[in-house]
């Protein structure tokens, strides 16, 4: 009807094969006159081309979905006469934030041109080779690269008038990720397997598979089997597993033949088949048993299979089923364990799954643990090339192979989320988990032979500690069975590092005084933990706990050990109950003590614990107040009268379950509408499930409390710091020092040792009273005070002299 369509493109090399426009259906365009022409181009895009049009005349407007069907002169006349073809076509793509509002459809070059044009019978025109260089069906660029080919084409459009806007876009565009050449889009045909008609029986089969982490089988595979698509297997190289397909050359007279065997070539070829790759197999070429002029030919398609093909074939293909070995792969399959990171979720995954699905009617694997992506220390993604990573012989030599083990294992890439790989990473997995474990065993073996007592294996110390760690380590054997049965290898690092947690930081600390002692249960019980714990470990350090199971045990290797069982440990649920609440108690004591900074050495008045199950702490009062250094601990179950309970919900979690209901929650919150009543806690008429809110206390500004993280009570510590107070503290201190200078001139731990000491006036009153105390923690048979000059190091600040040598007889 005489306008000029205004259409746009990125990429001017398509445009000769151009067959189609697209018009968003509720897109309003704008007719205008301009240099005498009648142009159309969507209305919200007017502006957008102000300079070239500014001075044109708007003359009408007319739908998107009136212009759908109307047929167009084609801008360049390769194909011309194309059936169908040079049509306006509705597209739900089509947008006004770029471009014109009207889009060009080359559906050889593109997914969505092709999709639409399919679906209005327009057939592909592909004049672009393998090799990305035009054909003959476009004679002015023949032989021209498409990228060499922008040029001229625009060149040859602005001579004819027909270029609004010539100007740079910048995009994405997809490389070759081994070399950087830049790709095209381009159609070819392909051989597929018909997925589609499997799919439901797919996502069936996917629920009898147990994912690590579990989200994975209805998430990202789940998702991916729901929305899957025909799979095409072919591909157009030289290199690959040939397609074994033959067909005849001669269309009038039509035959394909798939062969399964070598046995089958042989029969109908004729001869002996060694090789079944290319160009030997391009070779085997026979008559045409359906063409009785006997003139066509039997040849082999050129494609290969694509290699996701042949790793989904893996099961059956590595043992040569079904030729042989049919009651071995039927025994063993489908596999136990497999594992690879989240993006075979696409790949090896559901290649697996697809075709255990189509020849089985069952899963490829039973288990998949899938893993994130791991990242360079850029944030990229691990890559040879880049050299992102540190090296791994580096980290080895300068932090153990289990350093970078562990680093992996712990992390959240086994929670499938991404992760970078740090040396500093590194370097901290050294400091939080593998010295901890050989501190252990290093304190071990120290006392142990300053007692000249050889640990043995038992579990019958009626110390409380003792039986402490023993029922702990009964509960961890238990837990850590459990993990690693389920392959949640990022539970069992965790479960690792928290055991170590309390075996250092509260066992052994707490039992100090016992080995020096040389005490037995003391070294017998640590002897049986590490033993144990050894045997747990070994999958996740097993550089680690080879050499602490053989210098502990004498054993050859760890690793030919059992794994351990908790029916070998005794069980105490009220102990370990007990005691983890002292634990926590303590460590929110410390906390206060760190927020209001009282060092842990200076003593205070009181502790006060309150909580409506306080009466599990009877009996461990003395135990919390040497732990946090308070002179009392006070049990209570009234809170009431010290702290007010406070509700916080998490919109977050609650969102995904309630919608719109949130806010009725967080109303209720806000109003006081809310109950606690054992674990059940409702708000707003709503209950809550765990990890949708937290429970916690506030109290008066003037008191110094926190509460637990259970929101089973609260703590309240006396951070009021009196005199007498304060000169314990300056003597606890001054042990502290003798101690470090007991380690500096290099003295046994049970060495005795005679102390020179030089103070002011006011330390040596402080310090006084305390004598006895600091003979006795630094085992010193007598203090001699000296003049404090010279100063040989200082206490709160000033300047003392101290000296420590070893007390000979």
């Amino acid at each position: 009807s005489g306008e000029w369509l205004l259409a746009w493109t990125t990429t001017p090399w398509t445009l000769p094969s151009n067959l189609a426009l697209a018009v968003g259906p509720d897109v309003d365009y704008a007719v205008i006159e301009h240099n005498g022409r009648r142009m159309i181009l969507a209305e919200a895009r007017l502006d957008a081309y102000e300079r070239e049009l500014g001075d044109a005349e708007r003359v009408g407007t007319v739908r998107g979905s009136d212009l759908v069907g109307r047929t167009y002169r084609p801008l360049m006349a390769y194909f011309a006469g194309h059936d169908n073809a040079f049509r306006v076509l509705a597209a739900d793509f089509v947008t006004t934030e770029d471009g014109t509002g009207v889009v060009h459809l080359a559906p050889a070059f593109g997914e969505d041109d092709q999709l639409v044009c399919q679906a209005h019978g327009i057939d592909l025109v592909i004049p672009v080779d393998g090799a990305g260089r035009f054909t003959a069906d476009v004679p002015d660029l023949e032989g021209l690269l498409v990228f060499e080919a922008n040029p001229v084409v625009i060149r040859m459009l602005k001579e004819r008038g027909v270029v609004i806007r010539h100007e740079t876009y910048d995009h994405s565009y997809p490389h070759c990720w081994r070399t950087g050449t830049p790709l095209i889009y381009k159609a070819v045909s392909s051989w597929f397997v018909a997925v589609t008609a499997i799919k439901d029986r797919m996502l069936e089969l996917n629920q009898q598979i147990r994912w690590v982490p579990e989200h994975i089988k209805d998430g990202s595979f789940g998702k991916w089997l729901a929305n899957a698509r025909d799979w095409t297997i072919s591909r157009n190289r030289f290199w690959g597993a040939p397609i074994p397909v033959w067909r005849s050359d001669d269309p009038q007279y039509p035959r394909i033949d798939v062969y399964g065997s070598i046995a089958d070539l042989e029969r109908d070829f004729g001869v002996t088949v060694t090789d079944l790759h290319r160009p030997v197999i391009d070779d085997l070429v026979r008559p045409n048993p359906d063409d009785p002029t006997g003139q066509s030919m039997m040849r082999r398609v050129p494609e290969v299979l694509d290699c996701w093909f042949e790793s989904g074939s893996m099961p059956f293909a590595q043992v040569h089923y079904p030729f042989e070995h049919r009651e071995w792969f039927e025994q063993h399959y489908p596999g136990d364990f497999i594992v690879e990171y989240i993006g075979q979720t696409r790949g090896w995954f559901y290649t697996m799954h697809v075709l255990a699905t189509a020849l089985f009617d069952r899963p490829a694997f039973s288990t998949c643990v899938s893993h994130g992506i791991v990242l360079g220390d850029d944030g990229q993604k691990m890559s040879k090339s880049l050299r992102n990573y540190p090296d791994p012989m580096v980290v080895f030599d300068r932090y153990g192979a289990d350093a970078m083990r562990w680093y992996l294992l712990s992390s959240a890439i086994l929670r499938g989320a991404d992760f970078s790989v740090t040396e500093q990473g590194i370097r901290d997995t050294v400091r939080q988990a593998i010295l901890p474990l050989w501190n252990v065993w290093y304190f071990q073996s120290l006392y142990a032979r300053a007692a000249d007592h050889t640990g043995t294996e038992r579990t019958d110390s009626p110390h409380l500690l003792d039986r402490y760690i023993l029922a702990k380590l009964h509960d961890f054997v238990d837990a850590q069975t459990r993990s690693m049965d389920d392959y949640d290898l990022f539970a069992a690092c965790a479960g690792i590092r928290d055991f170590v947690e309390v075996l250092s930081n509260w066992y052994v600390r707490r039992s100090r005084d016992r080995f020096w002692a040389g005490d037995a249960n003391a070294i017998d019980t640590l002897h049986t933990v590490l033993e144990v714990l050894c045997r747990v470990a070994a999958p996740l350090l097993p550089f680690t706990t080879e050499a602490i199971y053989q210098g502990l045990t004498g054993a050859l290797s760890v690793h030919l050990t059992e794994w351990p069982t908790s029916t070998d440990l005794p069980a105490d649920p009220a102990l370990v109950a007990s005691m983890d609440r002292v634990r926590a108690v303590c460590s929110a004591a410390l906390s206060i003590r760190k927020a209001h900074q009282r060092r842990v050495r200076l003593p205070l008045a009181e502790l006060l614990v309150a909580g409506d199950d306080v009466a599990v702490l009877d009996g461990f009062t003395d135990l919390i107040a040497d732990e946090v250094n308070v002179k009392s601990v006070r049990l209570s179950t009234d809170v009431a009268s010290i702290a007010t309970r406070q509700l916080q919900v998490v919109p977050a979690a609650l969102g995904p379950r309630l919608g719109s209901a949130t806010q009725q929650v967080i109303k209720g919150v806000k109003t006081g509408d809310w109950t606690v009543d054992g674990d059940r806690v409702t708000a707003g008429g709503i209950d809550l499930q765990p990890g949708e809110y937290t429970l916690g206390f506030v109290a008066p500004d003037n008191v110094a409390m926190m509460a637990l993280d259970d929101g089973a009570g609260i703590v309240v510590l006396d951070v009021e710091v009196t005199s007498d107070l304060e000169a314990e503290g300056v003597a606890r201190d001054l042990i502290r020092l003798v101690q470090q200078a007991r380690r500096d001139a290099g003295l046994d731990v049970s060495d005795r040792i005679t102390l020179s000491l030089g103070v002011d006036a006011e330390h040596r009153g402080q310090i006084t009273p305390h004598l006895d105390t600091i003979a006795a923690e630094t085992l010193a048979t007598g203090i001699e005070w000296v003049d404090s000059d010279p100063a040989t190091t200082s206490l709160e600040g000033r300047p003392i002299r101290l000296h420590v040598e070893r007390h000979t007889i």
